[in-house]
C-alpha cells in the first residue's frame, strides 16, 4: 500500500525520499457503521472521500477486502443457522401428544364445518321449494280471480243479450223496460231502432271477456267449456247488429251517422265481412 503523504511545497532544499514513506501514518480503516446507514448512498459516500490522503487503487483494494470479510461473516453465518436448523429436529421431545390434539381438533373442526354446510344446504333448497310453492300458489290465486272475473263478465253479458235466461221482466213480473235500455233508447231520436250506444256496450264488454283469456291461459278446461256460451253471445251481437242495419236509412244524415257506429262495431268484433254481407243484403 502506498504511504500517507502531505501535500505542499518544499521549503529550505528538504525533501523527502522513499525509504522515509515507511514512517507515514496510513489512513484508518473504513468504519462498517458507514456501510450500516439506513439511507446509504455508495456514489455519496465515495464522493465524501475526497479529503481522505489515499490513492484510488488503494481505496479500491479496502473495499475488496472489505467485500471479501463481508461475504466470508455470511457464509459463516448461514453455515452455522443451518447446522442449528439439522439438529432441531433431534432436540424437540415431547411434541407429538400437542401435535396430535391440534390434529385431532382441527377434524373434530372440520366435522363440524361439514355439518353445518349439509344443513345449510338443505336448507337453502327447502326455502328454495316453498318460493316456489309461494309463486305457483299466487299463480293460481291470480288465475283463480280471472276466472270468477271471467264468469261474472259472461254471465252479466248472457243477461244483458237475454241469452241462456228469462227477460228480467218476466223474472221481477213486470213489463217495464230495464233502466239502462230507457237511458239508451233516451239517446235514440227515434225509440223504436234498437239502441246502437247499447250495442256498443255489449261489444265492448264481449272483448273484455275476451282480454281475460291470454291471462288465463288459452287452454284452460274452464275456457274451453265456456266457449259454447261465448259464442252464442257474439252470434246474438252479430244479429242485433244486422237488425240495427236493417232498421237504419241510410240516405238520411242521421241514417249515415248511425250506419258508421254500427260499422265500427263490427269492426271492433272483427266482423268486417258480415258487415259488408248485411249491408249489400240491406241494399237490395
Amino acid at each position: 500500500m502506498s504511504g500517507f503523504y502531505f501535500g505542499g511545497s518544499e521549503s529550505g532544499g528538504s525533501h523527502y525520499s522513499d525509504t522515509d514513506d515507511d514512517n507515514l501514518p496510513y489512513p484508518a480503516p473504513l468504519p462498517r457503521s458507514d456501510f450500516l446507514k439506513p439511507n446509504f448512498s455508495p456514489a455519496e459516500y465515495l464522493s465524501s472521500l475526497h479529503n481522505r490522503h489515499q490513492t484510488l487503487e488503494d481505496l479500491r483494494s479496502d473495499l475488496r477486502a472489505r467485500s471479501q470479510l463481508l461475504n466470508r461473516e455470511l457464509l459463516d453465518l448461514v453455515n452455522s443457522n443451518y447446522q442449528d436448523f439439522l439438529t432441531l429436529g433431534s432436540s424437540l421431545h415431547g411434541g407429538d401428544e400437542k401435535v396430535e390434539e391440534v390434529r385431532v381438533g382441527l377434524l373434530g373442526f372440520k366435522r363440524e364445518v361439514e355439518g353445518v354446510r349439509k344443513h345449510v344446504v338443505e336448507r337453502s333448497k327447502e326455502v328454495e321449494g316453498l318460493v316456489q310453492e309461494r309463486e305457483e300458489v299466487r299463480a293460481q290465486i291470480f288465475v283463480g280471480r280471472q276466472l270468477l272475473e271471467y264468469e261474472s263478465q259472461l254471465g252479466e253479458l248472457e243477461e244483458k243479450l237475454l241469452v241462456g235466461s228469462k227477460p228480467k221482466a218476466a223474472i221481477n213480473g213486470d213489463g217495464d223496460q230495464p233502466a239502462s235500455d230507457s237511458e239508451d233508447l233516451s239517446d235514440e231520436e227515434d225509440t223504436s231502432l234498437m239502441p246502437v250506444a247499447k250495442l256498443r256496450r255489449h261489444a265492448e264488454q264481449y272483448l273484455s271477456i275476451k282480454q281475460l283469456e291470454p291471462l288465463i291461459g288459452v287452454d284452460h278446461p274452464f275456457l274451453i267449456a265456456q266457449q259454447s256460451r261465448l259464442l252464442r253471445c257474439r252470434n246474438t251481437m252479430l244479429l242485433d247488429l244486422s237488425t240495427a242495419l236493417k232498421q237504419t236509412d241510410h240516405h238520411t244524415d242521421y241514417g249515415q251517422q248511425r250506419l258508421l257506429k254500427i260499422i265500427g262495431i263490427y269492426r271492433d268484433l272483427d266482423e268486417q265481412k258480415e258487415a259488408i254481407k248485411n249491408i249489400k243484403e240491406h241494399k237490395s
